[in-house]
């Protein structure tokens, strides 16, 4: 009779659980982004902090737009048409990066096979009750994320701190020499995105390979 009780608790728990859950497939996720490059003195990374990240996403498609006051960079993932491109507009300069995916890999290879080790420690952040976890890059750079298991990510591609993660990231620090760059969510939107955030400009922009893009002709 006790096990039955037991096994009734443990259904109400995890129903109680499965409700507080909700599955992100399409909406607007916003991240504010604050630089701390570690010194009193002025730095070029300083033109990035209080820049702002918008991640749109539709299915399998997502767009992550960072806006600063250098200008807007956005990185576009189309999973139907299996294509990747990054778009840079820097005022008179306008390129087109079309990537492979090799190309991306090897753009984020320091995430590859990242593990993460999940802290008992948590805390609210726009509402939602966050659980922390730790990472280590392939450079052996620590990485603190705090994540949200309420939203359910079915598209992780924008993001490859997710990947490892059971739930939404909502605060993580990257960081880049004594360049420490933390984003926060500061809005998350649940409505529907136009197919049309995830079109490629058609002229205004140089395109470029992603070989092209690294060997200095930007």
């Amino acid at each position: 009779m006790n096990k039955i009780k037991v096994l009734l608790l443990a259904g109400l728990f995890w129903s109680v659980s499965a409700l507080g859950q909700k599955k992100f497939t399409e909406g607007v996720i916003s991240y504010d982004v604050v630089i701390n490059t570690g010194s009193d003195k002025p730095q070029a990374a300083d033109f990035l902090d209080g820049a702002t990240t918008t991640v749109f996403i539709k299915g399998n498609r997502s767009r992550s737009e960072m806006v600063s006051s250098l200008g807007t960079q956005a990185t576009i993932i189309d999973g139907i048409k299996n294509n990747i491109a990054i778009l840079k507009d820097y005022g008179n300069q306008k390129y087109l990066i079309n990537l492979t995916q090799a190309n991306w890999q090897e753009m984020n290879s320091k995430y590859k096979d990242i593990q993460f080790t999940l802290v008992d420690s948590t805390k609210q952040i726009l509402g939602y009750n966050c659980k922390k976890a730790v990472g280590k890059l392939s450079d052996g750079t620590p990485v603190h994320v705090w994540y949200t298991p309420d939203v359910l990510l079915e598209n992780k591609s924008f993001n490859m701190l997710a990947q490892g993660l059971p739930g939404l990231p909502m605060e993580y620090v990257s960081s880049m020499g004594n360049l420490n760059i933390t984003y926060t969510v500061s809005r998350i939107n649940f409505s529907p995105v136009p197919v049309a955030k995830f079109d490629l400009p058609q002229s205004g922009f140089r395109v470029m390979t992603y070989e092209e893009s690294k060997g200095g002709r930007q």
